[in-house]
């Protein structure tokens, strides 16, 4: 698993590159002066300096380029002025575009889900992350090498990986194919992993922290936890999802993940891909949705969110909305609208500490609601049981009746098959 500028000269030294946005006429969501902000934040993460920006207008897209043969005239000259060697699009491209492209333009061209995946094969750690973005990566190549790379086209003699008469082309694919298949393989193995983390941490409540890259999620979760989870300014600086038990009053107590963030145009393949850490927010009881209050058009990133939520069957999760970096921002309108548009939303700064005590106690609430009484009837000398009942939950009071213990213990109502599963007696009380 590599960078996909890996192994090409002078690719991670001095990359000078051209941002390129299409748009349709009429579409007003991309006329704004930021619009290639965040496509040009992409290029700098992955290591490469932006030397201008272009953007398109057209009534229909050129199949062929994507844009217009004089847009493509113009942009190649604009290139060798700016001695740029690099031309990334903020859209998706098919295989023959790119290639056409690169032929007209004689320059190395990109599209938006190749520089995402580019970005996470830098910042992958984990032999998780890795095998995840590797497979993203293979299933991206692949159509790329069966339409876009005719120069692979040939009669080429290799011992051992080929049969008689197979072109360099079909061994590409072959090998490719079959790297995919072992790939796949390797993740069912770490998804019966998680399984068996999930379950031994079975019967806690589960709250995730979803949001847009760089909102400050692990931020807010290093400041509840204590942890020291990698926090940095920069996109996409988590792509694995850290658990960790946090302690709230009493013996109450949750399970909180940090997981990698969501963006506009996530490429299909990597959603795939990350089944198994996503899983952590489509399983969770409470999502805790971090946006960034000192961003513009956040809103629209909440939007984002919000379609990447339901790609992966979350969108049915209740969510609470927490509002971060409210140090870098001072605007008492703002937040009061906000929270007549998004009810029982928490507004934060996880570098002050402002608002966070706040947002403990809501979750705290969040606890409570989901909480049952129940009078649970075990011998006295039962002590296994006993265990098992303090272990899942607060012990209110005790007395024995004809000589058995009932035991009055509040614990998540999600508890209750636990108690059932160990032979535990109880009913429900209505206190």
């Amino acid at each position: 698993m590599k960078s996909f500028f890996d192994g090409i000269p002078g690719k991670r030294i001095l990359q000078r590159a051209i941002v390129v946005g299409v748009r349709k006429k009429g579409d007003y969501a991309v006329t704004r002066d930021n619009y290639l902000d965040e496509i040009a934040s992409l290029c700098r993460t992955a290591g490469a300096e932006v030397v201008g920006r272009f953007i398109q207008a057209l009534d229909r897209f050129n199949p062929s380029t994507l844009i217009g043969v004089g847009k493509v005239e113009e942009l190649a000259a604009f290139a060798e002025g700016k001695r740029a060697n690099l031309v990334i699009f903020d859209t998706s491209l098919s295989p023959s575009q790119q290639m056409n492209l690169e032929r007209k333009l004689k320059l190395q061209v990109i599209d938006r889900p190749g520089i995402i995946l580019d970005i996470f094969a830098l910042h992958a750690r984990t032999r998780e992350a890795r095998v995840q973005v590797e497979l993203a990566q293979f299933e991206y190549l692949l159509p790329r090498l069966a339409r876009g790379w005719k120069h692979l086209e040939r009669q080429e003699g290799s011992i051992g990986t080929r049969g008689p008469g197979e072109t360099q082309l079909e061994t590409d694919r072959r090998l490719v194919r079959l790297r995919i298949s072992e790939l796949k393989k390797k993740l069912k193995r770490i998804e019966s992993e998680r399984l068996v983390q999930r379950k031994m941490r079975k019967g806690l409540f589960k709250v995730c922290l979803v949001g847009y890259t760089n909102t400050g999620k692990s931020s807010i979760f290093n400041f509840l936890t204590g942890e020291d989870v990698t926090a940095a300014n920069y996109l996409f600086a988590t792509l694995d999802s850290t658990t960790r038990r946090l302690k709230l009053s009493g013996k109450n107590e949750l399970l909180i993940s940090d997981t990698v963030g969501f963006i506009r145009k996530l490429p299909v393949s990597l959603v795939a891909s990350f089944k198994s850490t996503l899983f952590e927010v489509s399983s969770a009881d409470l999502l805790i949705h971090v946006i960034d209050t000192s961003e513009s058009y956040f809103e629209d990133r909440i939007a984002s969110v919000n379609s990447v939520l339901g790609e992966i069957d979350a969108d049915t999760i209740p969510v609470l909305h927490v509002f971060n970096k409210i140090d870098k921002i001072n605007d008492p309108d703002l937040f009061r609208s906000l929270l007549g548009q998004y009810p029982g939303s928490r507004f934060v700064s996880a570098v002050t500490g402002e608002g966070m005590g706040r947002l403990m106690e809501t979750l705290e609430s969040y606890l409570e609601i989901t909480r049952v009484t129940v009078i649970a009837n075990i011998h006295p000398d039962d002590g296994r049981k006993m265990n098992i009942l303090g272990s899942l939950g607060q012990l209110i009071d005790s007395e024995t009746y004809d000589g058995i213990l009932k035991v009055k213990v509040k614990l998540p109502v999600n508890r209750l098959g636990k108690l059932e599963s160990e032979g535990i007696e109880f009913i429900r009380s209505s206190d």
